[in-house]
């Protein structure tokens, strides 16, 4: 069973650093993981010119291009964007899934904060977030602590994370 965890944050945070940083720890752990990545503005993977690029432009609907290393599949989204579990079925299954954005989305997240960004935690506000990586901890803060500093322990958690059953 495909389990899904959130990397939360303010911009600036750190959240895409530790993403990648965690991808080799959970994988060496004997993990599956795939990544969902939001982008707030537009973005293109092709470039003007190419053949696949030409595809597009003459209206096609999708795009899929293969090589011998890896291959990827443009959509193009003429009509509302797709919603997260939409997006995650299109996924081949493995362990986990880790998302970075779809911010506002239910679904179990790891806040990243650093207070010296000068903005609110997002943690009180949501009771989605189940952990919290910090470099500066909150007593406050009902939910685990992670030293945000320490990529092993952050990994410890998201591997019990996944190997555990979900909270019905």
């Amino acid at each position: 069973m495909t389990r899904v965890l959130g990397i939360t944050g303010w911009s600036g945070s750190g959240k895409t650093t530790m993403l990648v940083e965690l991808l080799p720890r959970l994988i060496a752990a004997g993990l599956s993981v795939s990544t969902i990545k939001h982008a707030h503005h537009g973005f293109d993977l092709d470039q003007p010119g190419k053949d696949s690029w030409r595809h597009r432009q003459a209206g096609a609907s999708e795009v899929l291009i293969c090589g011998g290393q890896r291959w990827a599949l443009m959509h193009e989204q003429r009509d509302a964007e797709p919603d997260l579990a939409s997006l995650l079925a299109r996924l081949a299954p493995v362990d986990l899934v880790l998302i970075e954005g779809f911010k506002a989305d239910s679904f179990p997240k790891l806040e990243v904060y650093r207070p010296a960004l000068g903005k609110a935690p997002i943690w009180p506000e949501r009771s989605d977030i189940v952990a919290v990586a910090t470099d500066a901890p909150d007593a406050s803060c009902d939910r685990p602590l992670l030293p945000l500093n320490d990529l092993d322990a952050i990994a410890r958690f998201v591997l019990d994370f996944v190997r555990k059953p979900p909270a019905s």
